[in-house]
């Protein structure tokens, strides 16, 4: 029993070691992050990169329902959603200028957005406001003029509640991860709109529950990467305990999935020539949740982006998945 207690007293005061350990490491990461000297750019390229060009990547959803409904190569629909696009891009780089804008204190004491432009005292602030206003007013034009009223509302819609979500919404826990999630699923529904493609309610849900598992998964990389300085970047992010947002990505997941499923025999069961290619995709989605769920353990999830752009495997598994399903789709018209 003496030789129990003592093995299981090492053994705490191992783990302890460890996560001492980890935790300094961290804090000398921070630290080296916060005294290296920020990149010098000019302004153009500056005011480039605080438009997050990286972040366009989310843009390319607005050819989500069109691809699933089968009219992409319709050059007459086609058109609706690249105009999409494009206006989506313009606002919500205006968007980003204006949160640097807001956050430009709390960016500076962060280790990895204290070298944004605006918070490195790149881009003075009012040109970057002058920038994002001529930006959101550009993409709404074009949104209205060159598409149609119904995608110039959806734009507007999302324009207004990133206004909202930028000088205050962000600092409300849970409501800030709606917010965000509620962008992707705008995205995917404009492309809807645009190209007056049939919205099916599977679609929508399986859009609305993947963008809030991305969105949980940032928010708990995020939590883990600043710790108890969590609060003091972002108010919000000082009241997620991690086993709230586990069980945030397990429920969003979980329906994502389920939901896909029921898509997938949906559509299937509708078209038969296809059915086996469009259910067998479930496969493929599946894949996709499970090996961003591993990256965001592995504490890669805090700029989703750079996962979609970096990750060899999970870009693999995207093809597959989307060839997959557009095969079926196809032999289904």
């Amino acid at each position: 029993m003496c030789s129990q207690a003592l093995l299981h007293s090492a053994r705490t005061q191992l783990e302890t070691f460890h996560d001492d350990y980890d935790n300094l490491q961290l804090m000398r990461e921070m630290e080296n992050a916060l005294a290296s000297p920020k990149p010098q750019r000019n302004i153009a390229n500056a005011l480039l990169i605080s438009t997050r060009p990286k972040q366009w990547i989310k843009n390319l959803l607005v050819f989500a329902a069109p691809i699933a409904a089968g009219s992409i190569t319709n050059t007459k629909l086609i058109g609706p959603a690249i105009i999409a696009f494009f206006a989506f891009t313009l606002v919500a780089s205006g968007i980003y200028l204006l949160n640097d804008v807001i956050d430009v204190e709390r960016d500076k004491s962060h280790p990895k957005k204290s070298t944004r432009p605006i918070a490195a005292g790149q881009v003075p602030i009012p040109l970057a406001m002058v920038v994002a206003i001529v930006s959101a007013v550009i993409g709404l034009t074009i949104s209205f003029t060159l598409a149609n009223t119904d995608l110039g509302i959806v734009v507007m819609i999302y324009l207004l509640i990133n206004i909202a979500y930028s000088n205050f919404l962000k600092h409300e826990p849970v409501i800030d991860i709606l917010i965000v999630a509620l962008g992707f699923l705008l995205r995917a529904i404009a492309g809807g709109v645009a190209d007056h493609v049939p919205l099916s309610n599977w679609f929508v849900i399986v859009a609305a529950f993947s963008s809030l598992f991305i969105v949980v998964g940032k928010r708990y990389s995020e939590t883990q990467l600043l710790g108890e300085d969590a609060s003091t970047h972002r108010t919000s992010l000082g009241k997620y305990p991690i086993e709230f947002l586990n069980y945030a990505r397990t429920l969003s997941s979980g329906v994502a999935i389920t939901a896909y499923c029921l898509w997938a025999f949906e559509k299937g069961a509708s078209a038969p020539k296809g059915a086996l290619w469009i259910e067998s995709s479930i496969l493929f989605f599946v894949a996709a949740i499970l090996r961003y769920a591993l990256l965001v353990d592995q504490g890669h999830g805090g700029a989703p982006e750079d996962i979609l752009l970096s990750d060899r495997l999970l870009q693999v598994i995207g093809a597959i998945w989307m060839i997959v399903l557009i095969i079926g789709i196809y032999l289904s018209r």
